[in-house]
Parts: C-alpha cells; sequence; structure tokens
C-alpha cells in the first residue's frame, strides 16, 4: 500500500495506465539563425494557441466554465509581449528556438517558485506547463492520448498538468495518482470539479508501478492499493458504491434552510475568486458568499483594475447573489504574489512581510480605488468588506477611517453609493488573542483557518517536511477559533469560517458547540456542509 494526500474525494478501481515524461532533449539541434529560429518559435506559439483553446473548450464541456479558465490563462501568458520578447531576445543572442522558449520559461519559473504564497508557487507550475507544450510542439514529440484510455483507467503521472487533465475522459478514468501536488494544485481542483478521485504526492509512483496493475484509489484517506485482495477490491467496491449514492442524496438538501436538529439556524456561504464564479454559489444552493478573493483581480494584467473595472466586478457578483450576503476582502497582495506593474520589492520572509491590510493602508490611492469600487457596488446588494491579516486594532480603525473618507468623496462627487458594514479576518494568532478588542471596531469576525494554522503552528504547508504539523485538530488551533467565536460572541457579532475547515465533517460538531454562525466553503463542497450540519445538534 502506497500514502499520498487524498486530493479529490471519492473510491477509483481500475487498472493503471502510467504516463512518463516526454524526452525533451533538444540539444541536437542545430542554430539555423535568427530569422528562422523566430519563425520557428512563432509557429510553435500559433500551433500552441489552437491546441490550447481546444482543450480548454473541451474543459468547458468537462470540468466547467471555471476550471477552463485555467487554461485560458497560460494564453495570456504566452502571449504577454513581455514573454516573447525574451524568448526573441534569447535567439538573438544566439540560441534556438527550444533553448529560448527553455530559457526564458526557466527564468519565470524559478521566480514564481521562490515565494511562500501558494497561489503564486501555482503560477509556476502553469509555465512548467506551457514549456513543456512549446518544446514538445517545436520537437515534434507525440504524447500518451490520454482521451482514449479504456474504460476503468487509473491515470499515473509525475503531475497532471491542466493540458493533461483537460484531455481526460471522466465516464473512462477512475482515478489520477500524481508523485506531486497537494490540495490546492490545479490537477486537485480540475479533478475535484471532474468528479474523478485523486490521490497526489505519492514519492515513487510512476516507477513502482507498471501499466495494467490492478489499483485501487482511496481519495479521502490518500491511499494506493497495488495488487489489491480480493476482499479489498469487494470492500472498496461497497464503499465505491456507497460514496456515489450518498452523492446523490446531497441533491434534496439544494435550497433547504440549514437548521441544525435542535433549530439552531445556520448559513452555508460559498468561496470565490472572480465575479463568474458567483453562478457556481448559486447552483451549488449557496445562502451567501462568505469570501470573494479581489486580489485575482489585480493578476494576470498590465495594469491596475480601473474603479469602474472593479465596480463592474463586484456589483455582478452582489447582482448575481439577490440581495444575499457578500463578503468582500479587500486586496490581499504584497511581497508573496508577483504582479508586476505594482512594483512590490521582493522579502526576504514574504509571509511575515508586507502585504495585505499592511501594503494597503501604504498605499492609499490603490487602496481608496478599490474601496470607492466597493462601496458603489453595494447600492446593487448586502455587500460587507472585510480587512485579511489584520494583527492591530490600530489597522482596522486606519481602514474604518480611510472608507468614511471614501464614502465624503463619492458624496461630494455626487456619486451613488451605501456605507456597509467593516470586519476582520481572522488569520494570525495576534487577531484571535485580542478578539475581544477587535470585536469592539468590527461588525463582524470571519475566520481564516489556512492561514491561521500556518501562523499558529509556525509551519510552511507546502513543505513536506513539516506537513504533519499543518493540522487544523491542532489543539492550539482549536483554542484560537474557540476563543475567536466566544469573543465574537460575547461582543454581539456575527462570526463566520472561510478556511478549509469550515467544510470539515470532524470539526462541525465543535464549530457548531462553540456558536459559529456561518460556514463558507468551496461551491462543490456546500451541500454536504449543509448536511452534516442539519445532522448534528
Amino acid at each position: 500500500m502506497l500514502k499520498g494526500i487524498g486530493a479529490s474525494q471519492g473510491y477509483g478501481i481500475g487498472r493503471a495506465v502510467v504516463i512518463k515524461d516526454c524526452n525533451l532533449d533538444y540539444k541536437y539541434v542545430k542554430y539555423a539563425g535568427p530569422e528562422e529560429e523566430k519563425a520557428k518559435l512563432h509557429r510553435a506559439v500559433d500551433a500552441f494557441v489552437e491546441e490550447t483553446k481546444a482543450l480548454a473548450q473541451n474543459l468547458k464541456q468537462n470540468a466547467g466554465d471555471k476550471e477552463a479558465e485555467i487554461l485560458e490563462g497560460h494564453l495570456v501568458m504566452l502571449q504577454d509581449p513581455f514573454m516573447l520578447a525574451q524568448m526573441e531576445e534569447s535567439i538573438d543572442n544566439g540560441m534556438t528556438a527550444e533553448a529560448g522558449v527553455d530559457t526564458v520559461c526557466s527564468m519565470f519559473i524559478d521566480m514564481f517558485s521562490g515565494v511562500d504564497d501558494e497561489l503564486t508557487r501555482q503560477r509556476a507550475s502553469d509555465i512548467r506547463d506551457i514549456k513543456d507544450s512549446l518544446l514538445r510542439i517545436l520537437l515534434g514529440v507525440k504524447t500518451v492520448d490520454i482521451a482514449s484510455v479504456p474504460k476503468n483507467s487509473v491515470l499515473i503521472a509525475k503531475d497532471f498538468t491542466p493540458s493533461m487533465t483537460s484531455q481526460i475522459n471522466r465516464e473512462n478514468v477512475s482515478a489520477i495518482i500524481t508523485e506531486v501536488g497537494g490540495v490546492t494544485s490545479h490537477s486537485a481542483i480540475l479533478a475535484r470539479a471532474m468528479g474523478i478521485p485523486a490521490v497526489l504526492s505519492v514519492v515513487g509512483v510512476t516507477e513502482r508501478i507498471c501499466d495494467g496493475d490492478t489499483l485501487i484509489a482511496d481519495g479521502f484517506k490518500g491511499k494506493v492499493f497495488t495488487s489489491p485482495s480480493q476482499s479489498e477490491l469487494e470492500e472498496y467496491s461497497q464503499k465505491q458504491q456507497a460514496y456515489l449514492k450518498e452523492k446523490e442524496s446531497l441533491n434534496e438538501y439544494f435550497g433547504k434552510p440549514t437548521v441544525t436538529k435542535n433549530g439552531t439556524v445556520k448559513k452555508v456561504y460559498g468561496n470565490i475568486g472572480k465575479a463568474e464564479d458567483a453562478q457556481n454559489v448559486v447552483q451549488n444552493g449557496g445562502e451567501g458568499i462568505g469570501l470573494f478573493r479581489t486580489e485575482f483581480l489585480f493578476m494576470d494584467r498590465e495594469h491596475q483594475p480601473t474603479e469602474d473595472e472593479q465596480l463592474e466586478a463586484y456589483s455582478t457578483v452582489a447582482k448575481a447573489m439577490d440581495n444575499k450576503e457578500v463578503i468582500i476582502r479587500t486586496l490581499d497582495i504584497g511581497g508573496d504574489k508577483a504582479i508586476d506593474y505594482l512594483c512590490i520589492e521582493r522579502e526576504e520572509n514574504p509571509f511575515l512581510g508586507y502585504r495585505a491590510i499592511r501594503y494597503c493602508l501604504d498605499n492609499k490611492e490603490l487602496y481608496k480605488t478599490q474601496l470607492r469600487a466597493i462601496l458603489r457596488a453595494a447600492q446593487y446588494g448586502n455587500i460587507k468588506i472585510m480587512l485579511p491579516l489584520v494583527t492591530t486594532v490600530e489597522e482596522v480603525k486606519q481602514a474604518k477611517a480611510l472608507i468614511k473618507e471614501c464614502c465624503q468623496e463619492l458624496e461630494d462627487e455626487g456619486l451613488r453609493y451605501r456605507e456597509v458594514p467593516v470586519g476582520v479576518m481572522i488569520e494570525t494568532p495576534s487577531a484571535a488573542l485580542i478578539s475581544d478588542l477587535l470585536a469592539k471596531e468590527a461588525a463582524f469576525f470571519s475566520i481564516g483557518t489556512n492561514d491561521l494554522t500556518g501562523y499558529t503552528m509556525a509551519v510552511d504547508r507546502g513543505n513536506a517536511k513539516v506537513s504533519y504539523l499543518y493540522d487544523v485538530t491542532q489543539p492550539a488551533v482549536l483554542r484560537a477559533i474557540e476563543m475567536t467565536i466566544k469573543n465574537a460572541k460575547a461582543a454581539g457579532i456575527p462570526v463566520g469560517m472561510c478556511g478549509e475547515a469550515a467544510a470539515d465533517e470532524r470539526l462541525i460538531p465543535k464549530l457548531l458547540e462553540w456558536g459559529l454562525d456561518e460556514f463558507s466553503v468551496s461551491p462543490s463542497s456546500i451541500l454536504q456542509t449543509r448536511k452534516n450540519i442539519c445532522l448534528n445538534d
């Protein structure tokens, strides 16, 4: 039995199809001169664009519009004039098209891989996918036809890039197993969207399993059974059927109020990163949006979004939610997220550095543009503002003063707006420890358990050697959560949770006991979370 990370729930039983890395060695390729090499590069880019558009369309059908945006993002990255200009400059300096692609993409990969933020590190994976695809096209290398694997196939690879995952026919694939990746990697996100069980970070799996081996993949516990016995096959076949039946039963919780067995009313919200994601929350029965990550509006573009562009995004979400609550987290950006036009200096430890509320309060014009857009959008729905990475009461006071200043400006300019409640995201030990003081300034709390766990346990969740410490059930983390909820209750303000733990069935009974009001989860987890709440006291 092999062990990894359960990244997409479910049980997969089938025969192994091992996908080995392609040989992309280009050392034998001779330099044909700058014009020919540039022409070759542009032919490869054109072929990549056509191929990626077709894959994105396929992914839309299999997983949805949101997931297809991952591949569409590849097009945006590659068509960045700066990236192409760097490749052409490399060719002018005597490199082949292949070497130019490798050199420039590797530069970006190294840049993005060296940060603490998991979202930014994922962009390194995207560029690695672009690099491999371009080199494959340039070298004429053929790959495994993933779309044509037989029914009940368990796909195994070092990593499943978005371009590989987009080719999967989910009717024929029982499970995905990789050597790398975690619960927030694109392979995990796409597997969950397609409803395919996935076990990631199984060390050496491509060498330890052969084509045709019978396997069982447990996407809950992150286990892979090699050469399973007849009794194990029967046991997991029964588990598989029970799980599929359970998923079907969740439909009865669509549109149903979230009420515990003893009659206490709660709310289950959805987390989103883009305006169009709001429809996904609606379609999954969400009662509101507990976290709108606005930094995605600022990424993968050449200049910051204008006030009107932000107004359009925020008002679109407010309208889609039809007066249900929408909590907008203000810009959570900084040295750990690479946004070229903001000219943020790289730091030795950006996770503890100049970011989020610290950066925004020090860059007031950028911050005010966002705040004004939110205040103007509030007239279209039930919007609230949430401040990220708060560690002091003074930060909240400064932000509220800036919001008041924006209201006066809008009033003077004759622009319509609405004042909104201002809450605090509790994601640092400092915020949890002074939550009684913060409650005097905040209209609500939302507990961000992902960062709260990392900061409290002093652990990098991306570091496999210490990942055992990254656990929300650690007593220190649970005490921070309990303290925050109780201080919110004492102050009479609502308290929600927008981290992964909000959907954790092990924690839900405790969270209900402590008095948590709102559970904000990924859209695909809304119905299961509602069911778990409704079945508890």
